[in-house]
């Protein structure tokens, strides 16, 4: 662990596993209550210090950009980490999950100096003549809950954020996957972050994770995860009324409208719902297709589905590597079950992938299902694996009806040849991001989160740093004394 700026050991560890082939790749300190209370006390005690909270934003901008060229230098070594612990390919890896995470970093140092950190208001002359000021200040110590898909990328968008606002920061990540979020907080103590302002403590939710979400002197809890512990995350800050940001699950809908260019779209419907085997948030993974296209479209996905190819990770020709462990492929195996029992046909795949090179490691098939309606339970709830489910429409109505029918609404993907009418789908459809034509387009300089219990709050853009901060107006009275004070409605004129 990284606590105040020392390597902290415990007495347990955990094991991470390697998903491909289920060797033990590393063993890590295990935190508890007591170590999540330590990292709070130095992070608390740093941003008292001041020496990173009342830094200027452009001293801030200079260390974190040297922490993110000695990141870059690191690079093969944090894609390294990240495809041991969860199974990512060596170019997911590469493009996203190190690639993207970097240069989000980047843009956080680059808008600490860009960003309105006071806003004057205009001079106002009744009740009297004055200026005010409106500042964004940080809020103190945050506390960030990471998951295993995206580990550091998912966990640069919270503390990028809160440390080019000035806060300090304790992170418990995912089980599954604190390796490269550990080497880049090395880093980071390496190049200029003082001690205390960015601590990890791996450990495991129920513990760790409740103790951060509930800890008093926590000011903000940042969780991306499923909703189930979204919920209970929400219930924990509220103890001390903590401000929170959640990005939670997904059941996105990938709208097919009758004039779509089909090349695209079948590419695009795939891409959206099978990239890192469906185990992405936004991921497209109901298609909802025009009743007088869906055969056509279904034999080519079908076909199109069958060149993906499933293999070794550090393969520069694999497309999908392994879901994140055993438990995840039986969950996923028992959704496909429930849908068969519930009417669905299995178009392709459907099952674990064994024999060979696969008799170690969770390896599941590409599935796509047919035959599905909205009210099942493969359509309702968040699979996060490579499955695919297919649902019919009568009109651009019905699809926007189908695709607002959820209780989540984190993103979706029109495709059309028709930009006005794709646009004009895209104000209807309740989801935080709507991407006509393409699919999985998260840009660091737009908010990206989601409505319903898709959570609460936006990362990236601008608005991440008002979320990682507190608002103060400063009131400066320049009228020059009491006789034009409005005093006397309580005074009188004694």
């Amino acid at each position: 662990m990284l606590i105040g700026g020392r390597p902290v050991d415990s007495g347990q560890r955990m094991h991470i596993i390697d998903p491909g082939d289920e060797e033990l790749v590393a063993t890590v300190a295990q935190g508890d209550v007591s170590h999540i209370d330590a990292a709070v006390a130095a992070a608390k005690t740093a941003f008292e210090r001041g020496t990173w909270s009342r830094a200027t934003p452009h001293d801030r901008a200079e260390v974190m950009h040297r922490i993110a060229a000695a990141a870059h230098q690191a690079s093969d070594e944090l894609i390294e980490l990240e495809m041991a612990c969860n199974g990512a390919t060596i170019r997911l890896a590469t493009g996203f999950h190190i690639g993207y995470a970097l240069s989000h970093f980047s843009y956080f140092a680059d808008l600490a100096e860009s960003y309105a950190w006071q806003r004057p208001a205009p001079v106002e002359t009744f009740p009297v003549l004055s200026q005010s000021v409106v500042h964004r200040e940080p809020i103190g110590v945050v506390g960030a809950i990471t998951p295993w898909n995206f580990p550091l990328l998912l966990t640069i968008w919270k503390i990028g954020p809160a440390l080019a606002a000035g806060n300090s920061v304790v992170v418990k990540p995912d089980e599954h996957t604190p390796l490269s979020i550990l080497e880049f907080a090395g880093i980071a103590e390496h190049n200029g972050l003082p001690p205390g302002v960015l601590n990890v403590v791996p450990g495991e939710g129920r513990v760790a994770g409740a103790r951060l979400a509930s800890h008093p002197d926590v000011g903000k809890i940042a969780f991306t995860g499923s909703t189930a512990v979204g919920r209970e995350i929400m219930r924990l800050a509220s103890g001390t009324v903590k401000q929170v940001t959640l990005e939670l699950g997904g059941k996105g809908p990938s709208v097919v409208l009758d004039d779509a260019d089909l090349d695209l779209a079948v590419d695009g419907v795939l891409y959206g719902c099978f990239a890192y085997s469906g185990q992405i948030c936004e991921s497209g993974t109901r298609a909802l297709i025009p009743a007088a296209l869906h055969d056509e479209f279904v034999d080519r996905l079908v076909t199109r589905a069958k060149t993906i190819v499933v293999g070794p990770t550090r393969d520069w020709d694999t497309d999908l590597g392994p879901v994140i462990d055993a438990a995840q492929r039986q969950r996923i195996l028992n959704y496909i079950d429930d849908a068969r029992a519930a009417g669905a046909a299995v178009a392709l795949g459907g099952e674990a992938i064994t024999g060979g090179s696969f008799d170690k490691g969770f390896w599941l098939a590409p599935t796509i299902l047919t035959g599905v309606s909205n009210d099942m339970t493969i359509a309702r709830e968040e699979v996060f694996g490579p499955v695919l489910v297919v649902i019919g429409y009568d009109d651009d109505e019905h699809a926007i009806e189908i695709a607002n029918d959820s209780d989540y609404g984190l993103a979706a993907s029109i495709w059309t040849s028709d930009n006005a009418r794709g646009l004009a789908m895209a104000e209807r459809i309740r989801a935080g991001s709507v991407w006509i034509n393409d699919a999985h387009q998260i840009n660091c300089k737009l908010p990206f989160g989601g409505y319903k219990q898709s959570g609460i709050g936006r990362e990236l853009g601008p608005d991440a740093l008002d979320a990682y901060t507190e608002v103060k107006t400063v009131h400066l009275d320049l009228s020059g004394g009491r006789e034009a004070k409005p005093y006397d409605v309580l005074l009188g004129n004694a």
